[in-house]
């Protein structure tokens, strides 16, 4: 039972958060600490497949009223403009809620509904070190300071200090690859789905948020260069239209449009081999970093905060841990490696993108609802109902 349980989250984005209202719900007292000093999100889009909307309806949280209803996907050429292959979300699986949302309004959404539980929210606190103490956990607090919490649940991202503590040092590696990331605003009547354009070693996705008025746009390059881990890194929109030059008129028009624009290196994370100790456990990208190629970050961190405080909530404390690792290390084991395996295929050349581009079209036009079903065991998985 967690009626009463002192427990703190590390971290206020969409894990940490969305864990906060779950133990809540469960009649635990949460406290979250976040180091930044308010709660806000860099301008950016996600998208929630249903595996994700079903745990924020569990949570009692009305997603739909702040996103898009996404239609589907549209793999386009990148060069030529013309559609590869449509993932018609709209006639494959129209009860489904597949949801495009600027990351702020779903930041927002569990904010508001982590203050209505009473959840403490703590900002400028950077947490230095988590050690036990007795039956219970230690907090110290960079500036001096420290608290005790009887549970401390790590949704402290790729920098968590948590992890490491359960895992010992990791170096995560450069990927050859880096991002750009932008909001511009709309030209209207754009059609509510996800653009996919691919060309060799480069792809540029593009959808709208809000109402409609906004478009997130994320292009992914190759390069052999370094680029800092992290999204906060200022970009030059020159440059990046220089480096996308080639693509169709329809993106080059998106991308010129940018007047801001940030980078990153994408590195590759291992999954953590421990996410627990007898009263710590991560989640989110604390616990498996995933690349953005599948669009199931934000997703595996709600699922992880459900099936989580669900342990926490059914079984005494030294099964639960271990059970929430269990149910939870392989699924994301997979959802990482169909990411991985989509990074390749968006980014192939000479031969091999004239037969793949064939093979999609040709599977398009003979099933196309199957594009989206070979996918059914992301989409259909309900962790709340477990």
């Amino acid at each position: 039972m967690l009626i009463g349980q002192d427990i703190a989250v590390l971290g206020a984005g969409v894990a940490g958060l969305a864990v906060a209202r779950a133990l809540a719900l469960r009649g635990a007292t949460v406290t979250v600490y976040e180091q930044s000093h308010e709660i806000a999100e860099v301008g950016a889009g996600l998208q929630i497949s249903p595996n994700g909307a079903r745990v924020l309806a569990a949570l009692g949280l009305d997603a739909p009223s702040v996103s898009l209803r996404s239609e589907g996907v549209r793999l386009m050429d990148g060069y030529m403009g013309r559609e590869v292959l449509h993932l018609d979300f709209a006639k494959a699986r129209p009860n489904d809620d597949f949801l495009m949302m600027h990351r702020a309004d779903l930041i927002a959404l569990l904010e508001e509904g982590v203050r209505d539980l009473g959840v403490d929210i703590r900002l400028s606190y950077t947490v230095e070190s988590v050690h036990s103490d007795g039956d219970g956990m230690r907090l110290s607090f960079a500036g001096g300071g420290g608290t005790r919490h009887g549970i401390v649940l790590g949704a402290d991202g790729l920098h968590s200090r948590l992890r490491p503590m359960l895992n010992g040092p990791e170096k995560p590696f450069f990927t050859g690859q880096t991002a750009w990331r932008a909001i511009v605003p709309a030209l209207g009547n754009e059609e509510p789905v996800a653009l996919v354009h691919m060309a060799a070693g480069r792809h540029v996705v593009s959808y709208p948020l809000r109402d409609g008025s906004l478009i997130n746009i994320v292009a992914i390059e190759e390069r052999s260069d370094w680029m800092e881990e992290g999204w906060n890194h200022a970009g030059d929109p020159a440059e990046m239209m220089r480096n996308f030059s080639n693509f169709c008129p329809g993106v080059k028009g998106l991308l010129n449009r940018v007047e801001e624009v940030s980078r990153w290196g994408l590195f590759r994370h291992p999954v953590a081999q421990n996410w627990h100790s007898e009263r710590t456990a991560l989640l989110g990208d604390a616990a498996h970093p995933t690349l953005p190629f599948l669009a199931q970050g934000a997703n595996m961190a709600l699922e992880d905060a459900w099936c989580l405080a669900d342990c926490l909530a059914n079984l005494p404390l030294d099964q639960a841990l271990p059970a929430y690792q269990a149910k939870r290390r392989a699924r994301v084991v997979r959802v990482i490696e169909a990411a991985n395996g989509n990074a390749k295929n968006y980014h192939l050349s000479g031969a091999k993108r004239v037969v793949g581009h064939a093979a999609l079209r040709l599977a398009g036009k003979l099933a196309p609802k199957q594009a989206v079903e070979r996918f059914a065991w992301l989409y259909d998985y309900d962790v709340t109902a477990e």
